[in-house]
């Protein structure tokens, strides 16, 4: 498929069959991640794959829902490995957000779905999955097969209008 239509069909879904991501799937996911661009090629990602039902409790108690999803990706970045600009810019989080959208892509590919979370608590993924302090966790991706009665919001397709997002010069 097209990279336009990829694009329109990704949506963030919220409810999930009970049927494991073979895998082939996590390992494909995996590679999507790994070919992200990121600054300078730093590759500061640290990607946790959680499935086991501990590591997912774990994802349960940073987070407000996983929406039974049976696998959760953990982006991370190594602040000690990340990119820094000459005023001391950090390209960590811009590049793990960068890792993050392939593997959403990717699963939508693939014919998964997935969901970007971006309000979880952290310190409880640095306690509980032991990350030292240059290790920054950006967002907790859940993915597995959409359920039967998983649909994208009615606001989904509404997008602005070039003329209020695009400026010319």
């Amino acid at each position: 498929m097209d990279f336009l239509t990829l694009s329109k069909k990704r949506y963030s879904v919220r409810s999930y069959a009970d049927t494991p991501v073979s895998e082939e799937h996590i390992n494909k996911l995996l590679l999507a991640a790994q070919h992200a661009p990121t600054a300078h090629n730093n590759q500061p990602q640290i990607i946790y794959v959680m499935q086991s039902k501990e590591a997912l409790d774990i994802v349960d108690a940073s987070t407000r829902a996983r929406f039974n999803a049976p696998l959760a990706f953990v982006i991370c970045y190594d602040s000690n490995l990340s990119w820094k600009s000459k005023d001391g810019r950090d390209s960590g989080h811009w590049d793990a957000s960068i890792v993050a959208t392939h593997i959403l892509l990717e699963a939508t590919d693939l014919g998964l779905g997935s969901l970007w979370v971006g309000l979880f608590k952290p310190e409880v993924l640095k306690e509980k999955l032991d990350l030292t302090d240059n290790i920054v966790p950006v967002c907790v991706i859940p993915v597995g097969h959409p359920s039967e009665t998983s649909v994208p919001l009615n606001l989904h397709d509404l997008r602005r209008p070039f003329s209020e997002t695009v400026r010319y010069r």
